[in-house]
Protein backbone atom coordinates (compact mmCIF):
# COMPACT_ATOMS: atom_id res chain seq x y z
CA UNK A 1 0.00 0.00 0.00
CA UNK A 2 2.71 2.35 1.31
CA UNK A 3 4.56 1.58 -2.16
CA UNK A 4 1.48 2.16 -4.36
CA UNK A 5 0.90 5.56 -2.65
CA UNK A 6 4.71 6.50 -3.71
CA UNK A 7 3.48 5.29 -7.34
CA UNK A 8 0.59 7.48 -7.53
CA UNK A 9 1.89 11.27 -7.80
CA UNK A 10 3.69 9.59 -10.80
CA UNK A 11 0.63 7.93 -12.36
CA UNK A 12 -1.41 11.06 -11.80
CA UNK A 13 1.41 13.02 -13.51
CA UNK A 14 1.59 10.39 -16.42
CA UNK A 15 -2.10 10.82 -17.21
CA UNK A 16 -1.88 14.63 -17.28
CA UNK A 17 0.85 14.27 -19.66
CA UNK A 18 -1.01 12.14 -21.70
CA UNK A 19 -4.66 14.03 -21.67
CA UNK A 20 -2.53 17.30 -22.45
CA UNK A 21 -1.05 15.55 -25.64
CA UNK A 22 -4.80 14.55 -26.45
CA UNK A 23 -5.48 17.83 -26.34
CA UNK A 24 -2.59 19.59 -28.17
CA UNK A 25 -2.70 16.92 -31.04
CA UNK A 26 -6.56 17.96 -31.41
CA UNK A 27 -5.99 21.13 -31.08
CA UNK A 28 -3.42 20.83 -33.68
CA UNK A 29 -5.46 18.82 -36.51
CA UNK A 30 -8.20 21.52 -35.82
CA UNK A 31 -8.18 24.59 -38.73
CA UNK A 32 -7.72 27.44 -37.03
CA UNK A 33 -10.79 29.48 -36.71
CA UNK A 34 -11.86 31.65 -39.78
CA UNK A 35 -11.25 35.42 -39.16
CA UNK A 36 -15.05 37.00 -39.76
CA UNK A 37 -15.24 38.52 -43.00
CA UNK A 38 -16.67 42.22 -43.49
CA UNK A 39 -19.66 42.79 -45.36
CA UNK A 40 -19.90 46.59 -46.98
CA UNK A 41 -22.85 47.54 -48.63
CA UNK A 42 -22.69 50.19 -50.48
CA UNK A 43 -26.22 51.68 -51.43
CA UNK A 44 -26.06 53.57 -55.20
CA UNK A 45 -29.23 55.81 -54.68
CA UNK A 46 -31.11 57.90 -57.66
CA UNK A 47 -31.95 61.35 -56.44
CA UNK A 48 -32.57 62.65 -60.14
CA UNK A 49 -35.70 65.15 -61.11
CA UNK A 50 -37.49 61.94 -61.31
CA UNK A 51 -37.73 61.02 -58.04
CA UNK A 52 -39.86 64.12 -56.83
CA UNK A 53 -42.94 62.28 -58.80
CA UNK A 54 -45.63 61.45 -56.69
CA UNK A 55 -46.08 57.46 -55.40
CA UNK A 56 -48.96 56.74 -53.52
CA UNK A 57 -49.47 60.18 -52.43
CA UNK A 58 -45.83 60.99 -51.57
CA UNK A 59 -43.16 62.06 -53.88
CA UNK A 60 -41.16 58.89 -54.60
CA UNK A 61 -37.51 60.53 -53.37
CA UNK A 62 -39.69 60.73 -49.31
CA UNK A 63 -40.50 57.27 -49.92
CA UNK A 64 -36.82 55.87 -50.66
CA UNK A 65 -35.27 57.95 -48.28
CA UNK A 66 -37.53 56.88 -45.33
CA UNK A 67 -37.35 53.14 -45.76
CA UNK A 68 -33.47 53.44 -46.18
CA UNK A 69 -32.98 55.51 -43.62
CA UNK A 70 -35.02 52.85 -41.05
CA UNK A 71 -32.99 50.40 -42.85
CA UNK A 72 -29.94 51.61 -42.02
CA UNK A 73 -31.03 51.90 -38.24
CA UNK A 74 -31.91 48.12 -37.92
CA UNK A 75 -28.26 47.33 -39.53
CA UNK A 76 -26.35 49.35 -37.33
CA UNK A 77 -25.84 46.98 -34.37
CA UNK A 78 -24.42 44.18 -36.89
CA UNK A 79 -21.45 43.08 -35.78
CA UNK A 80 -18.56 43.13 -39.22
CA UNK A 81 -21.00 45.66 -41.10
CA UNK A 82 -19.94 48.71 -43.14
CA UNK A 83 -22.61 50.84 -44.77
CA UNK A 84 -21.91 53.29 -47.55
CA UNK A 85 -24.18 56.27 -49.58
CA UNK A 86 -23.53 56.83 -52.96
CA UNK A 87 -26.02 59.56 -54.15
CA UNK A 88 -26.61 60.46 -58.29
CA UNK A 89 -28.28 63.08 -59.95
CA UNK A 90 -28.68 65.54 -56.69
CA UNK A 91 -25.68 68.27 -57.55
CA UNK A 92 -26.59 69.65 -60.68
CA UNK A 93 -30.19 70.58 -62.11
CA UNK A 94 -31.50 68.68 -65.21
CA UNK A 95 -31.40 71.60 -67.35
CA UNK A 96 -27.12 71.47 -67.29
CA UNK A 97 -27.55 67.58 -68.58
CA UNK A 98 -24.70 66.81 -65.98
CA UNK A 99 -23.50 63.36 -66.96
CA UNK A 100 -21.33 63.39 -63.60
CA UNK A 101 -23.34 64.40 -61.19
CA UNK A 102 -22.37 61.44 -58.77
CA UNK A 103 -21.07 61.62 -55.30
CA UNK A 104 -19.78 59.35 -52.52
CA UNK A 105 -21.97 60.96 -49.40
CA UNK A 106 -21.02 58.53 -46.62
CA UNK A 107 -17.99 56.55 -46.67
CA UNK A 108 -17.83 52.91 -45.36
CA UNK A 109 -17.91 52.82 -41.84
CA UNK A 110 -19.32 50.61 -38.88
CA UNK A 111 -22.27 52.45 -37.14
CA UNK A 112 -23.02 55.06 -39.36
CA UNK A 113 -26.79 55.25 -39.79
CA UNK A 114 -27.10 58.49 -38.38
CA UNK A 115 -24.58 59.83 -40.68
CA UNK A 116 -26.70 58.34 -43.16
CA UNK A 117 -29.57 59.70 -42.11
CA UNK A 118 -28.55 63.13 -41.85
CA UNK A 119 -27.35 62.66 -45.60
CA UNK A 120 -30.69 61.70 -46.89
CA UNK A 121 -32.30 64.77 -45.10
CA UNK A 122 -30.12 67.32 -46.75
CA UNK A 123 -30.27 65.47 -50.56
CA UNK A 124 -32.88 67.24 -53.05
CA UNK A 125 -33.53 65.54 -56.09
CA UNK A 126 -32.73 67.81 -59.30
CA UNK A 127 -30.92 66.27 -62.34
CA UNK A 128 -29.98 63.48 -64.33
CA UNK A 129 -29.62 59.63 -64.08
CA UNK A 130 -26.00 58.70 -65.03
CA UNK A 131 -26.10 55.21 -63.56
CA UNK A 132 -22.97 54.18 -65.06
CA UNK A 133 -21.02 56.85 -64.78
CA UNK A 134 -22.26 56.17 -60.88
CA UNK A 135 -21.16 52.72 -61.52
CA UNK A 136 -17.69 53.53 -62.46
CA UNK A 137 -17.38 55.59 -59.50
CA UNK A 138 -18.71 53.17 -57.22
CA UNK A 139 -15.13 50.99 -57.82
CA UNK A 140 -13.06 53.57 -55.68
CA UNK A 141 -15.85 53.95 -52.85
CA UNK A 142 -15.07 49.70 -51.41
CA UNK A 143 -11.55 49.75 -49.83
CA UNK A 144 -9.13 48.11 -51.99
CA UNK A 145 -6.12 46.51 -49.08
CA UNK A 146 -9.33 44.38 -48.21
CA UNK A 147 -9.39 41.31 -50.61
CA UNK A 148 -11.64 39.14 -48.37
CA UNK A 149 -14.44 41.48 -47.89
CA UNK A 150 -17.87 41.13 -49.28
CA UNK A 151 -18.97 44.25 -51.35
CA UNK A 152 -22.42 44.23 -51.66
CA UNK A 153 -24.20 47.25 -53.77
CA UNK A 154 -27.86 47.75 -53.67
CA UNK A 155 -29.27 50.05 -56.69
CA UNK A 156 -31.87 51.95 -56.13
CA UNK A 157 -33.65 53.72 -58.91
CA UNK A 158 -36.71 54.99 -60.64
CA UNK A 159 -35.62 55.39 -64.42
CA UNK A 160 -33.07 54.02 -67.23
CA UNK A 161 -29.31 55.33 -67.50
CA UNK A 162 -30.06 58.77 -69.36
CA UNK A 163 -26.06 59.68 -70.02
CA UNK A 164 -25.80 57.27 -72.75
CA UNK A 165 -23.80 54.71 -71.27
CA UNK A 166 -23.53 51.16 -70.93
CA UNK A 167 -24.29 50.13 -67.27
CA UNK A 168 -24.89 46.52 -68.12
CA UNK A 169 -21.35 46.35 -69.52
CA UNK A 170 -19.70 48.11 -66.57
CA UNK A 171 -21.22 46.05 -64.18
CA UNK A 172 -20.41 42.92 -65.66
CA UNK A 173 -16.76 44.42 -66.10
CA UNK A 174 -16.78 45.24 -62.16
CA UNK A 175 -18.30 42.08 -60.88
CA UNK A 176 -15.51 40.11 -63.10
CA UNK A 177 -12.78 42.46 -61.55
CA UNK A 178 -14.22 41.30 -58.12
CA UNK A 179 -14.89 44.86 -57.09
CA UNK A 180 -18.37 43.62 -56.03
CA UNK A 181 -20.95 40.76 -56.34
CA UNK A 182 -23.83 40.45 -58.76
CA UNK A 183 -25.62 43.93 -57.41
CA UNK A 184 -29.27 43.85 -57.02
CA UNK A 185 -30.65 46.38 -58.14
CA UNK A 186 -34.25 47.86 -57.28
CA UNK A 187 -36.74 49.67 -59.50
CA UNK A 188 -38.68 51.61 -58.04
CA UNK A 189 -42.66 52.72 -59.68
CA UNK A 190 -41.16 52.17 -62.72
CA UNK A 191 -42.44 50.72 -66.04
CA UNK A 192 -42.74 47.16 -66.29
CA UNK A 193 -40.56 46.94 -69.38
CA UNK A 194 -37.60 48.76 -67.57
CA UNK A 195 -37.11 45.49 -66.08
CA UNK A 196 -35.91 44.05 -69.54
CA UNK A 197 -33.31 46.73 -69.46
CA UNK A 198 -32.13 46.70 -65.73
CA UNK A 199 -31.66 43.12 -64.95
CA UNK A 200 -28.38 42.53 -67.40
CA UNK A 201 -27.24 44.64 -64.15
CA UNK A 202 -27.69 42.27 -61.33
CA UNK A 203 -30.41 40.47 -59.36
CA UNK A 204 -33.81 42.99 -60.33
CA UNK A 205 -36.67 43.66 -58.47
CA UNK A 206 -39.74 45.19 -59.32
CA UNK A 207 -41.34 47.58 -56.82
CA UNK A 208 -44.14 48.60 -58.18
CA UNK A 209 -45.86 49.54 -55.12
CA UNK A 210 -44.83 51.27 -51.43
CA UNK A 211 -45.52 48.00 -49.79
CA UNK A 212 -43.59 45.58 -52.15
CA UNK A 213 -40.51 48.08 -52.05
CA UNK A 214 -40.31 47.65 -48.12
CA UNK A 215 -40.30 44.03 -48.79
CA UNK A 216 -38.09 44.05 -51.01
CA UNK A 217 -35.62 46.22 -49.53
CA UNK A 218 -36.26 43.97 -46.48
CA UNK A 219 -35.39 40.69 -48.10
CA UNK A 220 -32.32 42.04 -50.13
CA UNK A 221 -30.48 42.78 -47.08
CA UNK A 222 -31.57 39.72 -45.25
CA UNK A 223 -30.04 37.71 -48.28
CA UNK A 224 -26.79 39.71 -47.90
CA UNK A 225 -26.87 39.03 -44.22
CA UNK A 226 -28.22 35.61 -44.30
CA UNK A 227 -25.96 32.38 -44.17
CA UNK A 228 -26.47 29.72 -46.81
CA UNK A 229 -25.28 26.14 -46.73
CA UNK A 230 -24.85 23.52 -49.14
CA UNK A 231 -24.59 19.97 -48.52
CA UNK A 232 -23.91 17.60 -51.31
CA UNK A 233 -24.90 13.83 -51.88
CA UNK A 234 -23.03 11.79 -54.26
CA UNK A 235 -25.22 8.67 -55.14
CA UNK A 236 -25.24 5.14 -56.61
CA UNK A 237 -27.59 4.08 -60.14
CA UNK A 238 -30.04 3.57 -57.36
CA UNK A 239 -30.07 6.75 -55.60
CA UNK A 240 -28.22 6.04 -52.30
CA UNK A 241 -25.69 8.28 -51.13
CA UNK A 242 -22.55 5.75 -50.86
CA UNK A 243 -20.03 7.99 -53.10
CA UNK A 244 -17.59 10.32 -51.55
CA UNK A 245 -13.78 11.67 -51.56
CA UNK A 246 -14.25 13.28 -54.92
CA UNK A 247 -13.35 16.92 -55.13
CA UNK A 248 -16.25 19.28 -55.67
CA UNK A 249 -15.36 22.72 -57.45
CA UNK A 250 -18.00 25.78 -57.22
CA UNK A 251 -17.29 27.80 -60.04
CA UNK A 252 -17.69 32.22 -60.02
CA UNK A 253 -19.82 31.06 -63.81
CA UNK A 254 -19.04 35.07 -64.50
CA UNK A 255 -15.19 35.44 -63.81
CA UNK A 256 -14.61 31.17 -64.04
CA UNK A 257 -12.44 31.35 -61.29
CA UNK A 258 -12.84 28.99 -58.48
CA UNK A 259 -14.39 30.14 -55.46
CA UNK A 260 -14.28 26.95 -53.39
CA UNK A 261 -12.80 23.50 -53.70
CA UNK A 262 -13.49 20.95 -51.27
CA UNK A 263 -12.90 17.53 -50.74
CA UNK A 264 -16.38 15.62 -50.05
CA UNK A 265 -16.78 14.33 -47.19
CA UNK A 266 -19.58 11.70 -45.82
CA UNK A 267 -19.67 11.19 -41.77
CA UNK A 268 -19.92 7.35 -40.24
CA UNK A 269 -23.47 7.81 -40.63
CA UNK A 270 -23.51 8.17 -44.23
CA UNK A 271 -24.32 12.20 -43.79
CA UNK A 272 -22.49 14.85 -45.90
CA UNK A 273 -21.22 17.72 -44.17
CA UNK A 274 -22.49 21.04 -44.54
CA UNK A 275 -20.76 23.58 -46.55
CA UNK A 276 -20.65 27.77 -46.09
CA UNK A 277 -21.25 29.23 -49.56
CA UNK A 278 -21.73 32.95 -50.76
CA UNK A 279 -24.81 32.68 -52.73
CA UNK A 280 -24.67 36.23 -53.80
CA UNK A 281 -22.60 34.81 -56.35
CA UNK A 282 -23.83 32.68 -59.17
CA UNK A 283 -22.17 29.41 -59.71
CA UNK A 284 -21.09 26.55 -61.81
CA UNK A 285 -20.05 22.94 -59.82
CA UNK A 286 -17.91 20.62 -61.04
CA UNK A 287 -17.91 17.21 -59.70
CA UNK A 288 -14.38 16.32 -60.21
CA UNK A 289 -15.37 12.43 -61.06
CA UNK A 290 -13.51 10.95 -64.27
CA UNK A 291 -15.41 12.55 -66.28
CA UNK A 292 -16.14 15.38 -64.55
CA UNK A 293 -20.06 16.11 -63.77
CA UNK A 294 -20.91 19.60 -64.31
CA UNK A 295 -24.13 21.22 -63.15
CA UNK A 296 -24.04 25.04 -64.64
CA UNK A 297 -26.17 27.53 -62.93
CA UNK A 298 -26.20 26.18 -59.70
CA UNK A 299 -29.39 26.94 -58.24
CA UNK A 300 -29.12 28.03 -54.24
CA UNK A 301 -31.80 29.50 -52.21
CA UNK A 302 -30.04 32.33 -50.11
CA UNK A 303 -30.46 32.30 -46.30
CA UNK A 304 -31.34 28.65 -46.47
CA UNK A 305 -29.63 24.55 -45.88
CA UNK A 306 -29.69 23.81 -49.41
CA UNK A 307 -29.27 19.81 -50.25
CA UNK A 308 -28.12 19.10 -53.27
CA UNK A 309 -27.97 15.21 -54.99
CA UNK A 310 -26.11 14.39 -58.12
CA UNK A 311 -26.01 10.55 -59.53
CA UNK A 312 -22.34 9.51 -59.38
CA UNK A 313 -21.85 5.94 -59.45
CA UNK A 314 -18.17 4.76 -59.53
CA UNK A 315 -16.45 1.97 -60.87
CA UNK A 316 -12.72 0.64 -61.03
CA UNK A 317 -10.33 0.46 -63.63
CA UNK A 318 -7.68 -2.03 -63.29
CA UNK A 319 -4.43 -1.45 -65.35
CA UNK A 320 -3.14 -5.01 -64.73
CA UNK A 321 -0.06 -6.24 -66.17
CA UNK A 322 0.93 -9.44 -68.12
CA UNK A 323 2.00 -11.55 -65.33
CA UNK A 324 5.84 -11.86 -66.50
CA UNK A 325 8.84 -11.44 -64.46
CA UNK A 326 10.04 -8.01 -66.85
CA UNK A 327 7.99 -6.57 -70.21
CA UNK A 328 10.33 -5.86 -73.00
CA UNK A 329 7.89 -3.10 -73.50
CA UNK A 330 8.70 -1.04 -69.89
CA UNK A 331 5.99 0.48 -68.96
CA UNK A 332 3.05 0.51 -71.05
CA UNK A 333 0.94 3.25 -71.66
CA UNK A 334 -2.71 3.32 -71.58
CA UNK A 335 -5.15 6.01 -73.06
CA UNK A 336 -8.54 6.47 -72.00
CA UNK A 337 -11.49 7.75 -73.72
CA UNK A 338 -15.46 7.88 -73.19
CA UNK A 339 -17.26 5.17 -75.96
CA UNK A 340 -17.31 6.79 -79.03
CA UNK A 341 -15.54 10.31 -79.10
CA UNK A 342 -12.12 11.15 -79.72
CA UNK A 343 -11.46 13.47 -76.80
CA UNK A 344 -8.92 11.92 -74.12
CA UNK A 345 -9.85 11.85 -70.70
CA UNK A 346 -6.48 10.87 -68.80
CA UNK A 347 -3.76 8.63 -69.53
CA UNK A 348 -2.49 5.95 -67.37
CA UNK A 349 0.17 3.37 -66.55
CA UNK A 350 -0.43 -0.66 -66.54
CA UNK A 351 -0.26 -1.14 -62.83
CA UNK A 352 -2.75 1.93 -61.81
CA UNK A 353 -6.13 1.43 -60.58
CA UNK A 354 -8.26 4.60 -61.31
CA UNK A 355 -12.17 5.19 -60.18
CA UNK A 356 -14.56 5.85 -63.29
CA UNK A 357 -17.77 6.85 -63.76
CA UNK A 358 -20.35 3.74 -64.61
CA UNK A 359 -20.51 3.62 -68.31
CA UNK A 360 -18.87 2.31 -71.68
CA UNK A 361 -15.36 3.36 -72.73
CA UNK A 362 -12.28 3.05 -75.27
CA UNK A 363 -8.88 1.99 -73.82
CA UNK A 364 -5.98 2.87 -76.23
CA UNK A 365 -3.07 0.51 -75.08
CA UNK A 366 0.42 2.06 -76.67
CA UNK A 367 2.08 -1.10 -77.01
CA UNK A 368 2.86 -2.44 -80.88
CA UNK A 369 1.16 -2.51 -82.25
CA UNK A 370 -1.41 -0.10 -80.53
CA UNK A 371 -4.27 -2.10 -79.32
CA UNK A 372 -8.17 -0.81 -78.86
CA UNK A 373 -10.15 -1.93 -76.04
CA UNK A 374 -13.92 -1.96 -75.32
CA UNK A 375 -14.82 -2.19 -71.61
CA UNK A 376 -17.41 -1.34 -69.23
CA UNK A 377 -16.99 -0.11 -65.95
CA UNK A 378 -20.06 -1.09 -63.78
CA UNK A 379 -20.59 0.76 -59.93
CA UNK A 380 -19.01 -0.77 -57.27
CA UNK A 381 -17.05 -3.11 -59.33
CA UNK A 382 -13.65 -3.48 -60.72
CA UNK A 383 -12.88 -4.21 -64.03
CA UNK A 384 -9.27 -5.76 -64.93
CA UNK A 385 -7.80 -4.82 -68.58
CA UNK A 386 -4.47 -6.74 -69.74
CA UNK A 387 -2.69 -7.36 -73.00
CA UNK A 388 -0.80 -10.45 -73.81
CA UNK A 389 3.06 -10.75 -73.06
CA UNK A 390 4.69 -9.79 -76.04
CA UNK A 391 7.52 -11.55 -77.78
CA UNK A 392 10.82 -9.99 -79.44
CA UNK A 393 11.35 -9.60 -83.14
CA UNK A 394 15.48 -9.63 -82.86
CA UNK A 395 16.90 -8.87 -86.97
CA UNK A 396 20.40 -10.18 -86.47
CA UNK A 397 22.20 -8.17 -90.20
CA UNK A 398 24.35 -5.40 -89.72
CA UNK A 399 23.48 -4.05 -92.98
CA UNK A 400 21.96 -0.75 -92.89
CA UNK A 401 19.17 0.54 -95.00
CA UNK A 402 15.40 1.22 -94.98
CA UNK A 403 11.90 -0.99 -94.18
CA UNK A 404 9.67 -1.07 -92.27
CA UNK A 405 7.46 -4.09 -89.67
CA UNK A 406 3.35 -5.40 -91.17
CA UNK A 407 0.81 -6.61 -89.11
CA UNK A 408 -0.49 -9.40 -91.26
CA UNK A 409 -4.68 -9.82 -90.84
CA UNK A 410 -6.79 -12.34 -92.46
CA UNK A 411 -6.46 -12.83 -96.28
CA UNK A 412 -2.78 -11.71 -96.34
CA UNK A 413 -3.70 -8.42 -95.53
CA UNK A 414 -1.00 -5.86 -94.16
CA UNK A 415 -1.25 -2.94 -91.77
CA UNK A 416 1.92 -1.06 -91.05
CA UNK A 417 2.94 -0.44 -87.18
CA UNK A 418 6.95 0.28 -87.23
CA UNK A 419 9.48 1.90 -89.61
CA UNK A 420 13.10 0.69 -88.86
CA UNK A 421 15.26 4.06 -88.51
CA UNK A 422 16.44 5.19 -91.69
CA UNK A 423 20.00 4.73 -92.99
CA UNK A 424 20.84 3.10 -89.78
CA UNK A 425 22.25 -0.51 -88.92
CA UNK A 426 18.83 -2.58 -89.28
CA UNK A 427 20.23 -4.92 -86.22
CA UNK A 428 17.42 -4.12 -84.01
CA UNK A 429 15.33 -5.97 -80.62
CA UNK A 430 11.62 -4.81 -81.59
CA UNK A 431 9.30 -6.38 -78.82
CA UNK A 432 5.77 -7.00 -80.33
CA UNK A 433 2.81 -8.26 -79.57
CA UNK A 434 1.99 -11.99 -80.59
CA UNK A 435 0.89 -12.28 -83.80
CA UNK A 436 2.37 -12.70 -87.78
CA UNK A 437 3.90 -10.14 -88.92
CA UNK A 438 5.72 -8.88 -92.15
CA UNK A 439 9.55 -7.12 -92.73
CA UNK A 440 10.01 -5.13 -95.91
CA UNK A 441 13.92 -3.97 -95.89
CA UNK A 442 15.91 -2.62 -99.24
CA UNK A 443 19.93 -2.18 -98.20
CA UNK A 444 21.35 1.43 -98.58
CA UNK A 445 23.29 0.34 -100.94
CA UNK A 446 21.12 -1.62 -103.33
CA UNK A 447 21.04 -0.01 -106.78
CA UNK A 448 16.85 -0.63 -107.61
CA UNK A 449 13.41 -0.65 -105.57
CA UNK A 450 13.47 -4.92 -107.26
CA UNK A 451 16.44 -5.58 -104.58
CA UNK A 452 13.72 -5.64 -101.97
CA UNK A 453 14.10 -8.39 -99.61
CA UNK A 454 10.30 -9.44 -97.47
CA UNK A 455 10.43 -11.89 -94.57
CA UNK A 456 7.26 -12.91 -92.95
CA UNK A 457 7.59 -14.36 -89.34
CA UNK A 458 5.59 -14.93 -86.01
CA UNK A 459 5.97 -13.27 -83.13
CA UNK A 460 5.08 -15.62 -79.46
CA UNK A 461 4.46 -14.35 -75.58
CA UNK A 462 8.15 -14.12 -74.32
CA UNK A 463 9.90 -15.30 -77.08
CA UNK A 464 12.12 -13.95 -79.33
CA UNK A 465 11.84 -14.66 -83.27
CA UNK A 466 14.83 -14.01 -85.28
CA UNK A 467 14.87 -12.85 -88.63
CA UNK A 468 17.98 -12.47 -91.21
CA UNK A 469 17.95 -9.64 -93.62
CA UNK A 470 20.85 -10.56 -96.84
CA UNK A 471 21.93 -7.58 -99.21
CA UNK A 472 21.47 -8.09 -103.25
Amino acid sequence: MAQFSRLLPLLLLMLVLWLGAGVLARAQTAPPPAKPRTTRILFLLDASGSMLAPWEGRPRWEVAKGLLARMADSLNAYPNLELGLRVYGHLRPKEENNCEDSRLEVPFAAKNAAAIKTKLKAIEPQGNTPITYSLLQSAADFPTTDKTSRNVLILITDGLESCKGDPCATSLALQRKRVFLKPFVIGIGAEREFGKQLECLGQYYNAADVKTFRTILNDVVAQTLAKTTVAVNLTDEQGRPVESNVNLTFINNLTEQPEYNYVHYRDAQGKPDVLDIDALQSYDLVINTVPPVRQPNLVLRPGKANLLTYKTPQGTLWLKPPTTTASPYGTVQAIIRLAGQEKTLLALPFGARQKLLAGNYEVELLTLPRQLRRITVRQGQETALTFEAPGVLNIVSDLKGYGSVYRLGPDDTQTWIYNLPDGSSSKINLPLQPGTYRLVFRTKTATGSQFTDVRTFTIRPSQTSSVSLFGR
